[in-house]
């Protein structure tokens, strides 16, 4: 199991178990099995992040946010067992805090990554926070500026490892405001790497990123797309995470393995079978001088190249040859 951030699948499990730890593990069951390298999901300790009158997103106003959280968060003995759980699976456990004590929380059962999720990139105590772990962090952009990220990496230079993801926070996301220019502008900006944070609801912009050099792709992902919650309705069912994974790995690998095309090497075979030699449209006697008439390209490829038939017109047969006969260099006065 790969321990950098560099070309890895993220799970986005968030908090489509629904406050199910039955289904929290099912969940990364499900990302293991897909080929993920990483199973994330959200910290939320509901007094520590938002007032029982905060507003609810348009995209999901099922219940208060707050009773939401409470309602759908975990014991620190639950989190601890889902992270065991991530290790027995051979997949790394990550969760986005929103608030410096889900910090505090999942530093005790020994996360190893940070997500700083987009509605928190302008929460400095946060920031300094995931500073102090060591650990590696992740950010997201979906609702900042270029100022606003600024300061955000300024603050977080110090992680051992940091990405920046372009992501944009529409749910779903339509392709138009996807921002795939933003990847090339943040790898130039802070020189670090690159990934995105997928809302789409298809694999189109994910591929597209990987193949302009975006290392990290993170997708939303739940057992079927009729599940109550916020996230389920934009988030991808089992069987197209599995083809999602396996098309980025793949993307991946051709990216990290280029083409030599001056080196015929692993087509020579192909050559012999596909491609044409030169032959004898017809019989031919010893010393005729040889007419671009006289000429047919057939396979196999083994003998002389039809490229080089200027090299054969004009010259003299040593002995003579029958229709349909390969011609070879010693057939021919030189």
């Amino acid at each position: 199991m790969s321990r950098s951030l560099n070309g890895i699948v993220i799970a986005e499990a968030g908090s489509v178990h629904d406050g199910s730890f039955g289904n929290a593990c099912a969940l990364v069951d499900m990302a293991a099995e897909a080929g993920a390298d990483v199973v994330k999901f959200q910290t939320h300790i509901a007094a520590a992040e938002t007032l029982r009158d905060a507003p609810q997103p348009t995209y999901f106003t099922g219940e208060p946010r707050f009773e939401y959280f409470e309602r759908t968060g975990f014991a620190f003995d639950q989190w601890l067992a889902l992270k065991r759980h991530c290790d027995a699976r051979s997949i790394r456990f990550m969760s986005s805090p929103f608030s410096v004590e889900a910090v505090d929380l999942l530093e005790q059962i020994g996360a190893d990554i940070y997500k700083v999720p987009s509605g928190e990139v302008t929460n400095v105590f946060l920031l300094r926070r995931l500073v102090a772990t060591r650990k590696p962090v992740i950010l997201s952009s979906g609702m900042s500026n270029w100022a606003e990220l600024d300061l955000a990496v300024a603050i977080l230079r110090d992680c051992p490892e940091l990405v920046v993801l372009q992501c944009s926070s529409a749910y779903p996301c339509p392709p138009e405001q996807v921002g795939l220019n933003v990847l090339q502008e943040m790898r130039t900006r802070y020189e670090i790497p690159v990934g995105l944070s997928d809302h789409t609801l298809g694999s189109a912009a994910a591929f597209a990123a990987a193949a302009l050099g975006a290392k990290v792709i993170e997708k939303h992902t739940t057992f079927s797309r009729l599940m109550y919650g916020s996230d389920a309705r934009h988030s991808m069912e089992p069987a197209e995470f599995r083809v999602f994974c396996s098309g980025l790995k793949d993307i991946w690998r051709m990216l990290e393995n280029p083409v030599d095309k001056a080196d015929l090497t692993p087509y020579l075979n192909m050559k012999r079978v596909f491609e044409k030699s030169l032959v004898t449209a017809r019989s031919l006697s010893a010393g005729h001088r040889i007419a671009q008439q006289d000429l047919a390209a057939k396979k196999p490829g083994d003998g002389i190249p039809t490229i080089e038939y200027e090299q054969v017109v004009g010259r003299k047969l040593l002995h003579a040859v029958p229709a349909d006969h390969k011609l070879d260099w010693n057939d021919i006065a030189s």
